[in-house]
C-alpha cells in the first residue's frame, strides 16, 4: 500500500489505499517512515496518494485500538523534515488527521483545487502528534493554527493558499509533473549546496 519509484536521484513515494480514504495502518507508518528514513541519499523526494484523498488519516479501526497516539506519527514526520534534499507534498485531495504532519514535515505543499484540510484531534480526545502544532504556526500563524486544531474548521485550497499552509493550486492531471519541475534545480545541484541551502532557510 506504500509505493516508492526511483528515477535516479528523485523517489516518488505514493500512499496506495484508495479504497479506505489511504487512511493509514500502523504497518503502513511504519514502512513510511522507514522509506522517508531510508531517503537520506535522494536529492529530492515527492509524497503523494492515489484516489482523490491523500490520506484521511489514522485507519479507524486502529486509531481506537491505540494508533491515533503512537509514536509511528512522529517518526515519520521527523524522519521527513530531516531530509537533506527537496521533499514535496503533492496533495491530490483532501489532507485530515494525523497525516497532516508528514505534509507539515515537507518543505513545499502542493495540492488539488478540492482539497480540503482539518485535523480534528481535539474533537477525538488527544493532543496532536509534538511537532505538528508548531510546524503549522510557523507556515500560517498562532491563530490560524487555532483554527484548525481547536476550532475544528474545515479549510478550503484556496484558503489554505492565502494561508500559506501549501504553496500552489494545481489541477490533478497535472500535479505529479509539477512536482518534478520545482525538483529540477534541485536534482542538479550538489547535495550538499541542496541541503546548505534548505538549512539557511529554517
Amino acid at each position: 500500500m506504500i509505493e516508492v519509484s526511483k528515477d535516479g536521484d528523485l523517489w516518488t513515494v505514493t500512499i496506495n489505499r484508495p479504497d479506505k480514504a489511504n487512511s493509514l495502518t500502523g504497518a503502513m507508518l511504519e514502512e513510511l517512515a522507514e522509506t522517508f528514513e531510508s531517503a537520506q541519499s535522494a536529492r529530492a523526494v515527492i509524497l503523494t496518494g492515489t484516489g482523490k484523498v491523500f490520506s484521511a488519516g489514522a485507519d479507524l479501526e486502529e486509531a481506537r485500538a491505540g494508533l491515533a497516539t503512537s509514536p509511528l506519527w512522529e517518526r515519520l514526520s521527523s524522519a521527513v523534515a530531516a531530509l537533506p534534499g527537496l521533499s514535496i507534498a503533492a496533495l491530490n485531495g483532501t489532507l485530515a488527521g494525523g497525516a497532516m504532519g508528514m505534509a507539515l514535515a515537507c518543505d513545499i505543499r502542493i495540492a488539488t483545487p478540492g482539497a480540503k484540510f482539518f485535523y480534528p484531534v481535539m474533537k477525538l480526545g488527544f493532543l496532536p502528534q509534538p511537532s505538528d502544532p508548531g510546524r503549522m504556526s510557523a507556515l500560517i500563524g498562532p491563530a490560524r493554527t487555532k483554527l484548525i486544531l481547536m476550532g475544528g474548521q474545515k479549510i478550503t485550497a484556496d484558503d489554505a493558499l492565502t494561508y500559506g499552509l501549501i504553496d500552489r493550486i494545481v489541477e490533478p492531471e497535472a500535479l505529479i509533473d509539477t512536482a518534478r519541475d520545482i525538483c529540477t534545480d534541485t536534482l542538479a545541484a550538489k547535495l550538499e549546496i541542496a541541503a546548505g541551502i534548505k538549512g539557511m532557510c529554517s
